[in-house]
């Protein structure tokens, strides 16, 4: 037994009654329920509300999330809810928060590339969702998402029909975008790199938080800018890969 499955407590009978569950989609769940312990080790849950979801393997329309009313670290695989893109449960115990999945349904929905989808309450995102300027190229952190980041105006609680258009409309093809008065969604192609873009952008946000308390910033060129993102970006879909056992460890030694 693995660090992380003797972590999780994983086996054979705590599985059955999920029987049958292919390979591929067990690991989608150790992960799954890794992301959210290490997104509560990291202070990003907010209460019970918002989540992370994945696809999963080999089964077109279905996601994993976790179960509305369940805090981050009570999260498991074995009690990760799988869902349709309408948020109807297919296996699981339920119930499963229809406001919040009426995001990543949507997005799933329409961005078939984004396999795992971040919807996050995070202080420091909040706090620079609501700067007109939005996320600033001052720091290393912030230029990964210089020509990958969309923006989405505040229309309260609910999210109707319309403003999933619109929300869709603005996220585009980008990794990120930034809820105004609200939070982010990251989109990833695997929960690797999901979590990544997640914790660097975490990062970016604390850093502009911490600078604005100066008048004065230092911008890099626009060209520096570029280049810069397009290096930070050349791994691609590896991107988070190397960097997740690493996350791993955080877990299994907290």
């Amino acid at each position: 037994m693995n660090s992380l499955n003797s972590k999780f407590h994983i086996n054979s009978k705590e599985w059955a009654p999920l029987a049958p569950i292919s390979d591929q989609e067990k690991q989608v769940r150790i992960d799954l329920a890794t992301a959210y312990q290490l997104a509560h080790l990291k202070n990003w849950d907010d209460g019970i509300y918002t989540h992370i979801s994945a696809a999963t393997p080999d089964e077109e329309g279905a996601y994993l999330l976790n179960q509305f009313g369940l805090r981050f670290n009570e999260v498991t695989p074995q009690n990760l809810v799988k869902v349709n893109v309408e948020g109807k449960i297919l296996s699981g115990d339920g119930p499963v928060n229809q406001t919040g999945f009426a995001i990543h349904g949507a997005v799933h929905a329409a961005r078939l590339d984004a396999h795992c989808v971040f919807h996050l309450h995070a202080d420091s995102v909040i706090a620079v969702s609501a700067q007109k300027n939005g996320l600033l190229p001052i720091s290393q952190h912030a230029l990964r998402f210089y020509q990958d980041m969309g923006y989405h105006p505040y229309q309260g609680l609910a999210l109707s029909s319309q403003e999933q258009a619109s929300l869709i409309a603005n996220l585009g093809n980008k990794k990120a975008i930034l809820l105004h008065n609200h939070g982010s969604i990251v989109c990833g192609s695997s929960i690797q790199q999901a979590f990544y873009l997640m914790d660097v952008l975490d990062k970016a946000c604390k850093i502009q938080l911490l600078a604005r308390s100066h008048e004065d910033l230092v911008y890099p060129p626009v060209d520096i800018c570029e280049l810069t993102y397009q290096q930070l970006c050349s791994d691609g879909d590896q991107e988070g890969q190397l960097e997740w056992p690493a996350y791993q460890r955080m877990f299994v030694n907290y």
